[in-house]
């Protein structure tokens, strides 16, 4: 995981989460903060699958110890599908989290395309790594050189 629920919940102000839980009243304070702990982490999942999705052709994924770019648009990305569960109002403050899931896929993209450097060790290969298949040949046995004459 590239970010906890913890750092994706303090994004979170305390009225928003009564959007995320949805329809469902929950009076009681510890048993609402287990639902949203529960939503949350599947939000975080689905966020460092799509993160993983966008560098596995670049970088060997999931990160052993995560860039602290990753972090921050992994916890984007997290309370963005927090927040959208619901629907997201473009005309409000939610609008604000589509802004940033926005800006961390435009990242992703142009580090998956190589504009854009994390600071990690590429792939061995880059494609070699990431799907676990590698080729290596002889040279080359007969040229024009060597079959001149013949």
């Amino acid at each position: 995981m590239y970010c906890t629920v913890e750092e994706v919940l303090e994004m979170i102000k305390d009225d928003m989460k009564s959007t995320i839980i949805g329809d469902e009243y929950i009076e009681d304070e510890q048993e609402r903060e287990a639902k949203i702990a529960t939503l949350c982490e599947a939000a975080i999942s689905d966020a460092c699958a799509e993160i993983d999705g966008y560098l596995a052709k670049r970088y060997s994924v999931p990160f052993r110890k995560t860039p602290q770019v990753i972090n921050k648009f992994a916890k984007d990305i997290s309370v963005y599908n927090l927040v959208s569960r619901t629907g997201i109002d473009e005309s409000e403050r939610e609008k604000t989290f589509l802004n940033r899931y926005n800006a961390a896929i435009n990242f992703l993209l142009a580090v998956a395309k190589g504009t854009i450097d994390i600071g990690v060790e590429e792939a061995e290969g880059s494609n070699e790594a990431a799907n676990g298949f590698k080729m290596k040949s002889s040279g080359r046995v007969f040229s024009r050189e060597s079959m001149r004459g013949w």
